[in-house]
């Protein structure tokens, strides 16, 4: 600048000296002169203005990248911080679901340069990577987006040596089940978020679990495990025989629980097909979603209601007890078929003869079973089997529980077939928690899924029976699995008891005369009776020696339940004989 001005103070002297010379030459000289200060102060101007715009340009892109971060900083700040689950362990201890620190993979598109070349580079460590999605993402507008959520260390570690601008990583927890499918319906499992979605999961969630994690207030903070009443051993061993049954006898699905019959503590339950809780969904190679696999997701135990067949009749003779319509010692004609509103009842195990309480059960009879219903009454037998739970919806911890299915006018006709386990549905979990007033002295406990002791019985349960009742049904139980159907469940030293049931599977609202649902129904061990089993088998094609009966297939299921079991469960064999335990009361 100072040389520039020296310049024009030079030019300045010299055009006044022209014009003192009074040369002709002096006012062009001067007009030039004056216009070259004039286009030397023009561009001046122009060159300051150029060096204030770029330094106008280049700060106002520092402030918006400044702001960029800001937003994206606020963007990653507004994700709630991971959320802590506590741990669900079994009633002796054994870690059931947990939750792993994860990595997830985020961008900030606003700063990515070549999105292209970010996709080719993420597709070399993440091998399910979708281009297209991914794609899209990178080339938003937005300030944040997740791009792979739980990634493996290795993969944190790998796409931190590509070296990519714009990417970062933020810290999660992933629900984890050492035990995989084994207790899958009974444990739920829980979406990317890791909120629970079913099963105990959502239980959790439902108690405040939720809204601490909306509120923030989880954090990594450890919580109070939480106890469940199963045993790990014994769901185990459930699962293993209902899947083996499932197999070998062509089935559509199968089922069984283990309950406790004095706290209502559920010990095991499993419906086979079922799925992983690690991964609950599966994608197929084109993209798509498994809808085959998601089928596992239904619990057919809690949430599906069955026509029980036979194992109904266990309550009807029950109610007939407990009425004093009928004693042990009675005897009911079942010589000839019942015909009723244009049907004919009859027996498929027919002997055509009087039967007494005790064969009634053994032989199964429809017709004898219809009678003792009639003699107590259509409002009576609703009465009862309400009393009982069989026809209102299960009240426990697990969301996932089915309402039974009745006739809305309640006929003659319907109160028949009810009797012997058709027209009416309900779940074979209310099933096995009707049962266990059966034989636990008549007193109807509400069943749980979380760890329940001795003292804390009594307050979920209710007095449905007589005691005497009660005793009866012990000695049925037992003595049809010594003589009757149940030979095929029970276990030396375990004196397993109970009835099987057969019925007719209703597809489509009709019944398939080809195929079935069996079920088992019993107690063991009879002789002190502690825990209710029961089976399901639905459609099966094969059976032992070829028979597709309950005896064959839902009633051999009980006995490699109880036979693992058993021991497992503190029950000691016993060979003797106490017939007081069984025919107080008699």
């Amino acid at each position: 600048m100072a040389t520039i001005s020296h310049i024009f103070r030079r030019r300045s002297r010299s055009h006044l000296r022209l014009e003192a010379s009074g040369r002709p030459e002096a006012p062009i000289v001067l007009a030039r002169a004056t216009q070259q200060v004039r286009m030397g102060k023009h561009r001046l101007g122009l060159i300051m203005f150029s060096v204030a715009a770029i330094y106008l340009v280049i700060g106002g892109r520092l402030v918006q990248y400044g702001l960029a971060a800001s937003e994206t900083t606020h963007s990653i700040n507004a994700i709630p911080p991971p959320a802590a689950r506590p741990d669900i362990i079994d009633r002796n201890g054994d870690l059931l679901a947990t939750d792993l620190n994860m990595m997830s993979l985020y961008a900030e598109p606003i700063r990515i340069v070549d999105a292209n070349e970010v996709v080719e580079k993420l597709a070399t460590v993440i091998s399910d990577l979708d281009w297209g999605t991914t794609h899209r993402k990178l080339r938003s507008k937005s300030a944040f987006q997740w791009l792979k959520r739980q990634l493996t260390p290795r993969q944190q570690a790998d796409i931190l040596a590509l070296g990519i601008p714009g990417l970062g990583f933020r810290p999660e927890k992933r629900r984890f089940y050492p035990g995989g499918p084994t207790a899958s319906h009974i444990l739920g499992h829980v979406n990317v978020d890791n909120r629970g979605l079913a099963g105990m999961e959502r239980y959790i969630d439902r108690q405040g679990l939720a809204d601490l994690m909306a509120a923030g207030m989880t954090g990594d903070t450890p919580l109070e495990p939480v106890r469940l009443s199963i045993d790990l051993r014994v769901q185990s061993i459930v699962r293993s025989v209902i899947q083996k049954a499932m197999k070998s006898y062509q089935a559509e699905a199968a089922g069984a629980v283990v309950l406790d019959a004095h706290t209502g503590e559920v010990l095991a339950m499993a419906s086979v097909p079922d799925y992983d809780p690690n991964e609950p969904s599966r994608t197929l190679p084109d993209g798509s979603i498994d809808k085959e696999y998601e089928k596992g997701w239904f619990n057919r135990m809690s949430n599906a209601t069955f026509e029980m067949g036979s194992t109904i009749k266990s309550f009807t003779i029950a109610m007939g007890l407990d009425s004093g319509k009928i004693g042990l010692g009675s005897i009911v004609d079942a010589s000839r078929p019942i015909r009723m509103g244009g049907f004919t009842i009859n027996d498929f195990h027919g002997r055509h003869r009087p039967l007494t309480i005790p064969e009634v059960f053994r032989y199964s009879s429809n017709i004898a079973t219809v009678k003792i219903a009639d003699m107590v009454g259509i409002e009576g037998h609703k009465e009862f089997l309400t009393r009982l739970g069989l026809l209102t919806r299960l009240e426990t911890e697990l969301p996932e529980i089915a309402t039974p299915t009745q006739p809305r006018v309640w006929k003659k006709i319907n109160s028949a077939t009810i009797s012997y386990g058709h027209g009416m549905a309900t779940t074979p979990l209310q099933t096995a928690v009707a049962a266990a007033a059966l034989v636990n002295g008549g007193k109807l406990i509400a069943p749980t899924f979380l760890a329940r002791n001795q003292e804390l019985a009594p307050a979920a349960s209710v007095p449905v029976l007589q005691e005497k009742t009660s005793a009866h049904m012990r000695h049925l139980f037992d003595w049809n699995g010594k003589t009757g159907s149940g030979r095929s469940a029970d276990v030396p030293g375990f004196h397993v008891g109970g009835k099987t049931g057969t019925a007719d599977k209703v597809v489509n609202g009709r019944y398939a005369t080809d195929l079935n649902f069996n079920a088992f129904l019993g107690s063991f061990p009879m002789h002190e009776p502690r825990y209710v089993v029961l089976s399901i088998i639905d459609a099966p094609l094969t059976g032992e020696s070829g028979r597709r009966l309950a005896a064959y297939t839902a009633a051999p299921m009980i006995k490699e339940i109880v036979s693992r079991a058993a021991p497992l469960l503190g029950v000691r064999p016993y060979f003797g004989s106490d017939p007081s335990t069984l025919l107080t009361g008699y």
